[in-house]
């Protein structure tokens, strides 16, 4: 079975009030790229995927008029998808939902969140995802209501052969230093959304060791935009938002992602990369390690096989120029494909 989790840049905006797809000339989210364009790029990928179950993160929005389940089934209509079927979790005010497509023949999915629902006032022990989390971040002895802009996906996942999995769509995101007018105001800023971000891991760790305690085989898959050696204000923190979501390494409540293992092993030099984005100011590409598919002991017992599409760095993708084209054009990330026998 393949699964995939893809980072599809602004998919929202490749979709208009009726949920159905603006194949035009017109600018989509994507610098340079216009809306047919992007959309048959996305599709040539997708087809070329040819997964099981795609964790789509950036999904169309939903909102009073727009259904993400109806937009991303039109899309799988369109271009004959084998994932046709599409669910997903609580909604967000961001036009980046997270949802699951998946082929019906080969597996069921349905959303299943954990967790006591919360008030405003929250709650210390890891509540419901759409909830609040309170958290002492900086050691003052004062709280902090902590939540998430994007609502991880949780899912009841059973296959085809009857195995039960539970899979979890992560989008985690530390906000940009927006309205901050000196350096000062934007390192403080900046500290302080990714103090965020870090309770928002620990948040989701609670959720993985009590899933990891209970037996589970648990697969957490998305963008968590942070890693190993990622960004100046690593040092403050001593973790990034993935070694702790990770779990301790070789532990029975640990996960495992290949990637991820080999960039916190590897400080220094190459290393693997799943996103490439344009440095304006700089007049470069950035490429970075975002995207991962952590399992849980029982499932890498299986022998999961993990690729990154990356049309450089996968020699299949760079052999074929027109995969590798639709990869650069669908979006800023490419996909992370586990293959695993459940």
């Amino acid at each position: 079975m393949r699964l995939v989790t893809y980072n599809i840049e602004w998919f929202s905006y490749l979709f208009d009030d009726d949920n159905e797809l603006l194949i035009d000339d017109q600018k989509s989210g994507r610098h340079g790229v216009t809306r047919a364009q992007q959309i048959e790029a996305i599709a040539k990928v997708l087809v070329a995927l040819d997964a099981d179950a795609i964790m789509v993160i950036e999904a169309p929005d939903q909102s009073r008029k727009r259904d993400t389940v109806v937009a991303l089934e039109r899309f799988a209509a369109a271009f004959a998808l084998r994932a046709s079927r599409a669910v997903m979790g609580f909604q967000n005010e961001t036009q980046q939902e997270i949802a699951l497509m998946f082929d019906p023949q080969r597996l069921s999915a349905r959303h299943d969140p954990v967790g006591d629902q919360t008030g405003k006032k929250g709650s210390q022990t890891a509540p419901r995802f759409d909830g609040t989390f309170r958290i002492d971040l900086d050691i003052d002895a004062t709280e902090d209501l902590v939540r998430f802009s994007k609502p991880p996906l949780e899912l009841a996942v059973t296959t085809k052969s009857g195995h039960e999995l539970r899979l979890i769509g992560a989008h985690l995101k530390s906000k940009a230093p927006h309205g901050a007018q000196s350096h000062d105001e934007v390192m403080r800023q900046a500290i302080a959304n990714r103090r965020k971000q870090l309770a928002q891991a620990i948040w989701l760790r609670a959720r993985v060791e009590a899933h990891l305690q209970e037996g589970a085989s648990l697969i957490v898959m998305g963008d968590l935009n942070d890693g190993p050696g990622l960004d100046e204000y690593e040092h403050l923190f001593g973790r990034s938002s993935v070694e702790i979501i990770l779990g301790p390494a070789e532990s029975d409540l640990s996960l495992y992602d290949p990637h991820a293992r080999f960039a916190l092993q590897r400080r220094l030099g190459a290393s693997p990369t799943t996103a490439r984005f344009f440095i304006d100011h700089e007049n470069r590409f950035l490429q970075a390690l975002l995207d991962y598919s952590m399992v849980s002991p029982d499932l890498r017992a299986r022998n999961p096989e993990w690729r990154i599409w990356h049309p450089f760095d996968d020699p299949q993708c760079w052999s074929e120029p027109e995969l590798r084209e639709a990869l650069l054009t669908a979006s800023d990330h490419f996909p992370v494909a586990l293959d695993i026998d459940v």
